[in-house]
């Protein structure tokens, strides 16, 4: 299929979504936000492909977030279920998402890669959220994600300052995985992709899954309900559940199947 604002590469079983309006630094207007709603609806739903990683296009950024100019000048907001650029409100997609962050990642750019599992960074990536200096609010996940990704007194900071934070200070406050040279984001990411395609990718799904539900319970009751969590469940009847032992006592690398 063919997309006006992103350009989508399949590697295997890794889906490459680069964000396409490099002339406004990948920006996000409402036609975007539904495109890349069907690019992510058809990636969730190709069970050829694993894992995806979302990039910017060009070298200055990953995405400046809401395109300000296009709002200004009239331009229709909204986005379809699965929130900003398809991604910020997507959570029933329990296959791995990378950001490979080559630039700018501001507001909505930043709530974008914050969506995603992991973060890779380019030396010159830029993180903010400074929606309050244009009399907005970060209300596409950022102020719900970044609290609970760094704490709460290190979000505030950033947060009620709109202030600028680098990759190497991403890395450390804990919501980036990696700092490469710049121009190689993106290769890092597949790296990084490449090393979980080396697990069995049903066995992924459910971790991702019960990571993020065990989170919005008591640890009690994730330890209670896990295995009843429907990628727990379907890991457990799966071919790969099976393969995965067996490749081990037989002392051979496992074909995984994903079903």
């Amino acid at each position: 299929m063919t997309y006006e604002f992103a350009k989508v590469e399949r590697k295997g079983r890794i889906t490459i979504v680069t964000l396409n309006r490099p002339e406004v630094m990948n920006a996000m207007h409402s036609p975007a936000h539904f495109e890349l709603h069907r690019v992510f609806d058809e990636f969730a739903n190709d069970p050829e492909q694993w894992i995806a990683i979302v990039t910017g296009a060009g070298e200055k950024a990953f995405s400046a977030g809401n395109d300000l100019k296009w709002q200004a000048a009239g331009g229709k907001r909204g986005w379809d279920k699965s929130g900003f650029a398809g991604l910020t409100e997507r959570f029933d997609c329990d296959k791995p998402i990378i950001a490979a962050v080559n630039g700018v990642a501001m507001g909505g750019g930043f709530e974008i890669a914050l969506a995603c599992d992991l973060i890779i960074a380019a030396e010159n990536a830029v993180f903010a959220l400074p929606e309050p200096r244009v009399g907005l609010a970060a209300l596409a996940g950022g102020l719900h994600r970044l609290p609970r990704q760094i704490g709460l007194k290190r979000a505030m900071g950033m947060i009620l300052t709109g202030r600028h934070v680098s990759a190497r200070e991403g890395f450390e406050l804990g919501f980036v995985n990696e700092v490469v040279s710049q121009g190689q984001a993106l290769a890092a990411a597949e790296r990084w992709a490449n090393l979980i395609l080396q697990n069995g990718p049903m066995s992924i799904r459910a971790s991702k899954q019960t990571i993020h539900r065990g989170l919005g319970v008591s640890l009690e009751q994730a330890l209670a309900e896990q295995r009843d969590y429907p990628a727990v469940k379907a890991l457990a009847a799966s071919e790969d559940y099976i393969e995965g032992p067996k490749a081990f006592s037989e002392k051979r690398a496992p074909q995984w199947k994903g079903r």
